[in-house]
This record gives C-alpha cells, structure tokens and sequence, in this order.
C-alpha cells in the first residue's frame, strides 16, 4: 500500500495497528453524520446489503488479477470482510471520512491480519499513482455532493486495466421525498469518462421498502447517517428505490489537456 503524506490516529491501546488519516476540513459535516451512525450502522444496512450482493454478483464473472484493492466508503467494513475472503493474496483498504466506522470495521478482523483502514475524503485518495488494481464502492456516491473530482482521483489511483466497480441510487429513488433527485446513470457515465475512465456500463434494478410509518423511517435513516434527507410528512411509506450498478477501467497515466495518444499499431501504410 502507498500512502501519500499520512497522519495517524490510533485504534484502542491494545491494537498494534493504526487508522490513517488524511481528511479534508470541508468534509466535517458528513463526517460527523457517520460518526454519530458508526455504532448503529449494522442495524439497519439492509439496503447495502442488498446492493453489496448486487456488485459482488457482477464482479463473479470478472477476471481482476489484484493485489491492491480499495473498499471506498467502506462504513463498517462488511465489503472490505467478503473482499478478503475473494481476493485472499490482495491487500484490501478500508476507506472512509470517519473513524469510529473505521474502528468497527477492524473489529472484524484477527489479531494477526494486515487490514489496513484510512480515514480520507473520496476526492483526495492518500495513495500513489497507478496503485491499485480495484476500487470497490457501495452505496457511497448518493452522499457525494461532487462526483468529478472523486472520479477524478479514482482514475488517477487506479492502474491501467484496474476496475472501478460502484453501486448508487438513481433519479426514480425516493420520489416524492427529495427536493433534488439522485444523478441520472447518463450523467454518471459521462462524469466517468470525463475523469478519464474507460468503457462505463452501468445497469438498474429496483427495490420496494415499506415502513409503517414516517418515524420507522427516519430511525433507519438516522441509524446508517442519513438522517433528515428527505422532506414531506407521510404516514405510511412504500419507498421505492432505483438502484444503480457501475464498473469501468482504469486507463493508465491520463493525458494532459489538449494532448491526445494513439496507438501506433493502429497507424497504416501508406501504399505508395
């Protein structure tokens, strides 16, 4: 693992490992959403879970050849726990803006396991150039008010031929209940390109929670860090959400502006 310009912050007196932390100030109010949901999180995840197993099914069928691998928004760690048991060579990451779902996620390792976690905003990844082979994202980008510069940072981390593989939510999702919608999946291919990642496919499928009333609603959203998000007094909920799935590749070094490659072997002859 490559860490660019690290703090540190220790996890319990006992543990011999530490959080790293690299957090931009301008990330403090999510943060401490998160923070004050590290204890409750695992209660009421279920719609992660739902999308976690949606994005481990895509990935069956991939050939990812990692060594270095990312778990980015990584809550408390239950990606980074399946990650491990896939990739049993690679050394996965956990990755989030707050420490105590940090703390929680290394409690589900043993005592002689290398789990490194780090405390970082998504927009500015602490690691090397070209360094890791897989960046894994569930349910992170419905919280991230600018994805350019996240997928920005994740092209540039990520070695050519890496695999970005994400879960979101879509516009349809919580209709009615949010002044502004989630991102269109169009607009989320574009932004992926635009970072310089290549060959997007993203995909939809849907889900139908439904709660007795408003307050069951709200007790979940604040148990997972979400609380207070959406608007409208309703007393009994069928809420629908559209989920989103993405992966594409990492492309190498990205070109400056204005410069353009070409793949020599793709140049003809010119016949004379």
């Amino acid at each position: 693992m490559a860490v660019r310009a690290p703090g540190h912050a220790v996890i319990g007196a006992k543990q011999k490992e530490s959080v790293v932390t690299c957090v931009a100030m301008d990330t403090r109010d999510a943060r401490q959403h998160f923070d004050r949901a590290a204890e409750t999180f695992d209660s009421a995840d279920f719609v992660h879970a739902v999308t976690r197993d949606g994005l481990f099914d895509r990935l069956e069928p991939m050939t990812v050849d990692a060594s270095t691998i990312i778990d980015l928004g990584s809550a408390t760690g239950a990606s980074a726990h399946l990650l491990r048991r896939r990739f049993r060579r690679a050394t996965v990451v956990a990755v989030d803006i707050s420490l105590p779902m940090l703390q929680r996620s290394t409690r589900r390792r043993s005592w002689f396991a290398k789990r490194p976690a780090v405390q970082a905003d998504a927009r500015q990844l602490p690691f090397a150039d070209h360094s890791v082979d897989l960046v894994f994202s569930n349910l992170l980008l419905p919280w991230v008010d600018q994805r350019d510069p996240l997928f920005a940072d994740v092209a540039r981390v990520l070695r050519a031929e890496g695999l970005f593989l994400f879960s979101t939510l879509g516009p349809d999702s919580l209709a009615g209940l949010r002044h502004e919608p989630f991102a269109d999946m169009h607009d989320v291919g574009d932004e992926l390109v635009r970072a310089g990642l290549r060959d997007p496919v993203l995909d939809i499928d849907h889900l139908t929670v439904n709660y007795r009333d408003r307050q069951s609603l709200d007790r979940d959203l604040a148990a997972i860090g979400a609380g207070a998000c959406l608007d409208g007094n309703i007393d009994s909920l069928d809420i629908e959400l559209e989920l989103v799935y993405g992966h594409c590749w990492g492309a190498g070094q990205t070109p400056a502006r204005g410069e353009f490659r070409i793949d020599a072997g793709r140049i003809g002859r010119r016949n004379k």
